[in-house]
């Protein structure tokens, strides 16, 4: 396996891996969405660019992801908290069954075919930006289901999150606002969600991938250190700056962009599954 490339190219691949975790660090606290919906998708060029084997690509950059979502969720967290936006009681009901779903997701991971990881990226995503672009929130009814129903859905959120390597936040939000959950309310109590599904997401990941052959040097099963290392100072500075604005902001025009960019990424991932 040939990772070699010139300095010019290690510059460009950190400088672009640098805005990438700006990008997710502002994106987790405005948000709420852990910042894994950026940094999947970059990790994944950039692995491809450094000539990671086909088959690894996806696998280390969703699970890189999920180690870099477990501090970047509880500093998010933090700052939401201080607003008065996590509710700790709807946190306690849900995050066994999110624990779960995301530890099934990273043990699952190993035996799904990269081709299906960026599908699912691809699909969710581009449903996620169609999510975003729209100024009205779908309601589905006016308060949460019975408990039943919430512990299935936080599991599938769980488990589709860890396959995807995000947050809570990606699809906690949407869920939470379906149901006539305040939004502000929705965003902070979901950064929460994402330190409850990266930390058994991730282990699960460490653990499936942990005897996988061409893994490159320093990574703990799937799970690349030293791009951990690089992203996490930039987006556990930058998410409390995003908490912020997220309480100081109308969000519909930064929804839009944002879901511009997932257009762009998750359409080019779902191609990227079809090739």
């Amino acid at each position: 396996m040939d990772m070699s490339f010139s300095p010019l190219e290690l510059l460009m691949l950190l400088g672009g891996l640098g805005v990438a975790s700006i990008i997710a660090g502002l994106v987790a606290g405005l948000l709420g969405v852990g910042g894994g919906i950026v940094i999947v998708p970059v990790l994944f060029w950039i692995f491809g660019f450094t000539h990671f084997p086909d088959d690894l690509a996806m696998h280390m950059a969703v699970a890189t992801s999920l180690a870099t979502i477990i501090f970047t969720s509880i500093v998010s967290m933090r700052a939401h908290h201080k607003r008065g936006a996590v509710d700790f009681d709807l946190l306690k009901r849900w995050a066994p069954a999110l624990a779960v779903g995301a530890l099934a997701g990273g043990l699952a991971a190993r035996f799904f075919e990269p081709a299906v990881l960026t599908g699912i990226f691809g699909v969710v995503g581009l449903l996620v930006a169609a999510n975003l672009a729209t100024k009205r929130t779908l309601v589905i009814g006016p308060a949460l289901p019975a408990t039943p129903i919430q512990v299935a859905l936080a599991t599938v959120i769980g488990f589709v999150s860890a396959l995807m390597g995000i947050g809570g936040g990606t699809l906690g939000v949407p869920t939470l606002a379906a149901f006539s959950y305040p939004i502000h309310r929705a965003v902070g109590t979901a950064a929460a969600f994402g330190v409850v599904i990266a930390i058994p997401a991730a282990l699960g990941f460490v653990i499936s991938g942990w005897d996988i052959p061409g893994r490159p040097p320093l990574s703990l099963g799937y799970v690349s250190l030293i791009a951990a290392a690089i992203i996490l100072p930039f987006t556990t500075f930058f998410a409390p700056i995003g908490a912020r604005l997220a309480h100081s902001l109308e969000p519909i025009w930064v929804k839009r962009a944002f879901a511009l960019f997932l257009v762009i990424t998750a359409g080019k991932m779902l191609y990227s599954s079809l090739t």
